[in-house]
């Protein structure tokens, strides 16, 4: 999470402000007491946030979820489809070397459009004419990393994977990288 540190002081202050009104409580008034019980497990939950086990608690009923519901299955498949599910490379976080690992991961992912980038900039510099309607066939095999003799299921897995990089609801995402994925496909698939 992006947040972090500011979670953390706010879950400080709010341990404070549960001490103190703990002490004053018990010297008071019980009234202040139930105040002290709402900092309390407000600070609770923002520790357990914090420490990873809540999200890990949800990727784990996520998957028992998935592994036993099978409503929408096709063919044996208990996901239920294309993008159903929990994710496979996801691990919930336990000791912030997911975290380091995730973003690991993130740049590489940016080192490699970066590089994909610079090679379809290249051939359309070495093309004269390009048309208009969309990508050419040897233009949408380089846009999804394919040979030209790829078969049409090496085709839409490597679709399938692009779409996830590229999506624009993702990090690394982009809209207009999403786009050409998608015409790179259209073309392919189409002839």
């Amino acid at each position: 999470m992006q947040y972090d540190r500011l979670t953390k002081g706010i879950a400080v202050v709010f341990g404070v402000l549960t001490a103190v009104l703990t002490v004053v409580g018990i010297l008071s008034s019980p009234a202040v007491l139930f105040l002290a019980l709402m900092f309390g497990a407000s600070t609770y939950l923002m520790y357990y946030h914090l420490s990873g086990r809540m999200a890990a608690s949800v990727y784990e009923r996520v998957e028992q979820r998935a592994a036993t519901d099978g409503r929408g299955a096709r063919r044996g498949d208990s996901r239920g489809g294309f993008g159903a599910g929990p994710r496979e490379e996801w691990e919930p976080p336990r000791d912030g070397r997911a975290r380091r690992t995730a973003e690991r991961v993130r740049q590489e992912r940016a080192r490699r459009q970066q590089a994909r980038g610079g090679r379809q900039r290249t051939a359309r510099r070495r093309q004269s004419v390009q048309q208009s309607s969309g990508p050419t066939p040897a233009e949408a095999y380089d846009r999804l990393g394919l040979d030209p003799s790829a078969d049409q299921s090496t085709v839409k897995q490597a679709y399938r994977e692009r779409v996830k990089e590229t999506h624009p609801d993702t990090d690394s995402g982009s809209e207009r990288e999403f786009k050409r994925v998608k015409a790179a496909y259209e073309t392919l698939t189409d002839d």
